[in-house]
C-alpha cells in the first residue's frame, strides 16, 4: 500500500513538474520572442541651421498620445547640418501571460520635436506632426517631407 501511495506521488509530482516545464517555456517565449514580432521603426530627421552657435546641437524628441514623452536623442552640428534616426519599438501593449495574441505593433509617435540647443540654452524648436510632416520612406523609417531650417541668434557663425 505505501508502495501504491509513493507511486502515486512520484506520478504526480513527474507530472507536476513537466506541467511547470511547460509553463515556463511558454512564459518565456511569450516574452522573450513577443519583442522580435514588432518591428523597430525608426524617424530620420535631418536639416540645417541658420546662424548656429559655435557649440551647438540637435535634440530630437519623440512624442507619443496624450503628451507622453517618448524616446530622445542629440547630435552635434557638422558643417551647419544634422541628420539622426531615433529608433522605436512600434508594440503597443506589454504581453502577458497569453504573449504575442494581445500584441499590437501600432505604436508610433504623433509629434516629433526638433530643438536647436547650446548648454542649456534653447535658440529654437519645431514640432512636426509625424502624420503630415514625415513620409514613409519604407516600410519602416519615416523621413521628412522637407528640410528642417531652425535659426541660432543672428550674428553667431559656425566657427568648429
Amino acid at each position: 500500500m505505501i508502495a501504491l501511495v509513493g507511486e502515486r506521488f512520484t506520478m504526480m509530482y513527474g507530472a507536476g513538474k513537466a506541467f511547470a516545464g511547460i509553463l515556463a517555456v511558454f512564459a518565456f517565449s511569450s516574452g522573450a520572442l513577443s519583442h522580435a514580432l514588432c518591428s523597430v521603426d525608426v524617424v530620420i530627421v535631418n536639416g540645417r541651421v541658420e546662424h548656429a552657435p559655435r557649440n551647438a546641437s540637435v535634440r530630437v524628441q519623440l512624442v507619443y498620445p496624450k503628451q507622453k514623452k517618448g524616446e530622445l536623442g542629440e547630435t552635434t552640428l557638422e558643417g551647419g547640418s544634422f541628420r539622426m534616426q531615433i529608433p522605436f519599438l512600434t508594440q503597443s501593449r506589454v504581453p502577458m501571460l497569453m504573449g504575442n495574441l494581445l500584441e499590437k505593433c501600432d505604436r508610433k509617435p504623433e509629434t516629433v520635436v526638433v530643438t536647436l540647443v547650446e548648454a542649456d540654452q534653447e535658440y529654437d524648436h519645431v514640432s512636426l506632426d509625424l502624420a503630415r510632416d514625415f513620409k514613409l520612406a519604407d516600410p519602416s523609417a519615416y523621413a521628412p517631407r522637407s528640410e528642417i531650417v531652425l535659426h541660432g541668434p543672428p550674428g553667431a557663425s559656425l566657427i568648429r
